[in-house]
């Protein structure tokens, strides 16, 4: 089996890691997936590898988040699937029961989470040939 280096979030210091090394990462709308049955979103990031100071390195990684109830998008033409739109941060409030994680994109779009628990994975797929 082969090793696909990844980051495990469970906390804000493991969110602010994954935040850190998606910054500027390009995500086109048509890989950005909501499966409901299964409490997952998920969404493809071309992104440099900064966590290893590999800032030369480029990178296609997924980014899971786990235990999704809800999601809502601000500002992205979902009907436009070649956009590609750059994520600027993640960041997160936590409610009573539940909280909410905003991925901050370019041009004041933005993706709201509403997840029971924060379970976010980084998952490196294959480097990207410049």
């Amino acid at each position: 089996m082969e090793y696909r280096p990844q980051i495990i979030a469970s906390d804000l210091d493991g969110l602010q890691v994954v935040s850190a090394a998606c910054s500027s990462g390009k995500v086109r709308v048509a890989d950005i997936k909501y499966l409901l049955s299964n409490k997952v979103f998920l969404l493809s990031i071309e992104r440099t590898k900064i966590e290893t100071d590999q800032e030369d390195k480029l990178v296609n990684s997924i980014l899971r988040f786990n235990n999704v109830q809800n999601v809502k998008s601000k500002n992205i033409d979902q009907n436009n699937k070649e956009l590609q739109i750059e994520l600027m941060a993640i960041d997160y409030l936590k409610n009573k029961s539940d909280y909410e994680i905003n991925l901050m994109f370019e041009n004041n779009a933005h993706i709201s989470l509403v997840v029971e628990a924060l379970e976010i994975l980084l998952e490196d797929q294959n480097e990207i040939e410049r």
